[in-house]
């Protein structure tokens, strides 16, 4: 068949696809580029040792016991991965309604910190702050009567959390409770102790959201009762983030966090737009979950859909990204 020549009918017609036509002209002009630089590596750490245990709602995705973690850990440095962000499983007899173990000098955090930096002492080591996977309530913060979350009462413990946790040889803590004034409150007490190079990456508008639910499976961390939205935002809001991010930056936050990141998006190119810290996004487990689940229906090309799904990360503005691909992506990238 004949085309239509519109350069002759329009003369001086623009043609975009003159710049896709070849994978090396679209290499060249393409705007943005996912790397293993990009990427944080969330992993599930547990007590005992020789088992890795998969998370049934996260294919591929496993609990570790601290010696299999860290050959997990080396593999994943040895791909060009940066980071590593580390999340417990704590024994049901180790919680407590006030997180006490979660301070604990010789927890499994703690531990695991301090053998990670002396095994791979160069990867970046970020710790989680909160009381959920530390808490018989499986809150993140501590319930008073009526099941009220107490602010102030667990900010305390989250500096006594945090506290622990650069002393273990943490690199960057990341409070992702979402109690007000923690950020303040814990650069003030790592300042204190003279943890001056300890990082604080906060979660600063973490959404009370549906997408949560593989994670609290694989750390058996799930509200006893009730749900978290008086202390996580509601999704319906995009303003209150900037306001979120605002005061965590004045505290003393490194850098700031959204989460989840694909159905906010929007959110994450607002806070890019405020700030010149900076900004990460976690692709949660939900995300991961429903990728795995329907490449394993064939429903997808999963690894085409990961690849998209984190690139579209990067283009609303994320420099950072936790997600639990980051081992996939980084032999893809390699």
């Amino acid at each position: 068949m004949t085309e239509t020549n519109l350069s002759t009918e329009f003369p001086g017609v623009q043609r975009p696809r003159r710049l896709r036509r070849t994978p090396a002209l679209r290499r060249m002009v393409e705007e943005t580029q996912l790397t293993v630089n990009d990427l944080i590596y969330p992993l599930f750490v547990m007590e005992g040792e020789g088992q890795k245990v998969e998370v049934v709602s996260m294919p591929g995705s496993y609990r570790y016991t601290l010696d299999l973690l860290l050959k997990e850990i080396e593999d994943a440095y040895n791909l060009g991965i940066n980071a590593i962000a580390l999340f417990p499983l704590v024994e049901e007899a180790k919680k407590d309604n006030v997180g006490t173990e979660s301070y604990n000098p010789d927890g499994l955090i703690q531990r695991t910190v301090k053998a990670i930096k002396q095994t791979i002492p160069d990867i970046v080591v970020i710790t989680d702050v909160a009381l959920d996977p530390y808490s018989s309530e499986g809150h993140d913060g501590i319930v008073g009567e009526n099941g009220v979350i107490l602010n102030d009462s667990t900010v305390e413990v989250l500096v006594k959390q945090a506290l622990s946790q650069a002393e273990a040889g943490a690199d960057i803590v990341a409070p992702s409770d979402m109690m007000d004034g923690r950020i303040g409150a814990i650069r003030k007490a790592l300042d204190a102790a003279e943890y001056f190079d300890v990082g604080i990456l906060a979660y600063s508008a973490k959404y009370a959201s549906a997408y949560y639910g593989p994670f609290r499976d694989a750390l058996d961390s799930a509200p006893k009762f009730g749900d978290k939205k008086t202390y996580q935002m509601n999704p319906a809001n995009a303003r209150e983030a900037i306001k979120e991010v605002a005061l965590d930056i004045a505290e003393g936050a490194d850098m700031v966090m959204v989460k989840p990141a694909l159905a906010y998006l929007d959110i994450i190119c607002e806070v890019k737009k405020t700030t010149n810290l900076p900004v990460a996004a976690y692709n949660v487990s939900g995300e991961y979950a429903m990728i795995k689940a329907a490449g394993q229906k064939g429903w997808i090309d999963e690894k085409k859909v990961m690849l998209e799904t984190l690139t579209s990360m990067k283009r609303a503005g994320a420099d950072l990204i936790l997600t639990y691909f980051a081992k996939e992506v980084a032999l893809i990238l390699k």
